[in-house]
């Protein structure tokens, strides 16, 4: 019984912690200090389209900034993580990204390649 009774406290438990974590494609339009700022994004490729308001959300202390590449390959680190370029001077479109949250803030960033024909983070 107490076997029993334990299995289920931690399946529980477990089972909280995936329903505070959430994982969504976003255009980045704005890196300010430890605050980024969105809009959720729906479909692929070109025709992905914006859905909702711009959204501003706090980044945790250790978030984690990765490109990713080619299928089967490992993310990549991105080098000075929100620092980078690539989210210093971002364009109209913003930057496409998959972004992880927990807890009401953000705790990964996958970037989508390297940012175009050529570029280089």
């Amino acid at each position: 019984m107490l076997r029993k009774v334990i299995a289920a406290s931690l399946v529980l438990v477990l089972s909280v912690g995936v329903i505070f974590a959430e994982e969504f494609q976003a255009a980045i339009t704005k890196v300010e200090g430890n605050k980024v700022s969105f809009f959720k994004m729906e479909g692929k490729g070109k025709d992905a389209k914006k859905v909702g308001d711009e959204t501003t959300m706090p980044v945790a202390k250790d978030v984690k900034v990765v490109v990713r590449g080619k299928k089967g390959e490992d993310p990549t680190p991105l080098e000075d993580g929100l620092k980078n370029k690539r989210f210093t001077n971002i364009g109209d479109n913003g930057v496409r990204a998959l972004i992880v949250t927990e807890d009401k803030k953000i705790t990964e960033i996958r970037l989508f390649g390297r940012g175009g024909k050529g570029k280089k983070q």
